[in-house]
Order: structure tokens, then C-alpha cells, then sequence
């Protein structure tokens, strides 16, 4: 009983017989498992994504060039921010991400 009751626990909220039938729910617990270790590993390509969108549309809104452009000047310059940097200055501070990409150009 009481094996069953923390395998029920861990699935409550789950849509159907998998929060009610202990054969399912231990199925959904294996499923959920397996996409929260492989989602761990794929949302740190997400938030890259993220930041280059970011920063492109920033870059541009600045007639600075493009992102590509910008980076290759960056490292050129031996500046060490990196991409998550640059995205946060873009997004809540852009009049310090203005002098950045100015001392760049």
C-alpha cells in the first residue's frame, strides 16, 4: 500500500488513468523522467537561441550590421562578454549596450 501510495503521489495532476492506475502512472513516471533529463540538457540550446535572437534584434535596431558581423568584431576587439551578457545589456540596459557596440564599430 504504501509503494503504491507514493507512486500515486508523484503522478497526481496527470490527466486520465495515469494518475489513478499504479500500472500507468509507473509508465508516466519512467516517460516524465526520461524528457526531464533530455529537456535539462536541450534548454541550454534554447536559451543560446535565445540570446542570438536577442542580440540580433538589437544589433540591427542599431544599424550596427548583423549578428554575425557583430560578434566577429567582438572577438577582433578581444571583448570577453559573452552571448548572455550581451543579451541581458540589450534587453535591460540598452543605452550600456549602445557604448559596447559603438567601441566596436
Amino acid at each position: 500500500m504504501k509503494r503504491r501510495r507514493n507512486v500515486l503521489s508523484q503522478v497526481k495532476g496527470y490527466r486520465f488513468g495515469r494518475s489513478k492506475k499504479e500500472k500507468e502512472a509507473k509508465e508516466a513516471i519512467a516517460h516524465a523522467g526520461n524528457h526531464a533529463f533530455a529537456h535539462r540538457r536541450r534548454k541550454k540550446g534554447d536559451f543560446r537561441r535565445i540570446w542570438t535572437i536577442r542580440l540580433n534584434a538589437a544589433i540591427r535596431s542599431l544599424k550596427a550590421g548583423s549578428y554575425s558581423t557583430f560578434i566577429n568584431k567582438l572577438k577582433k576587439k578581444g571583448v570577453t562578454l559573452d552571448r548572455k551578457v550581451l543579451s541581458t545589456l540589450a534587453k535591460d540596459y540598452p543605452e550600456v549596450f549602445e557604448r559596447v557596440t559603438n567601441e566596436v564599430k
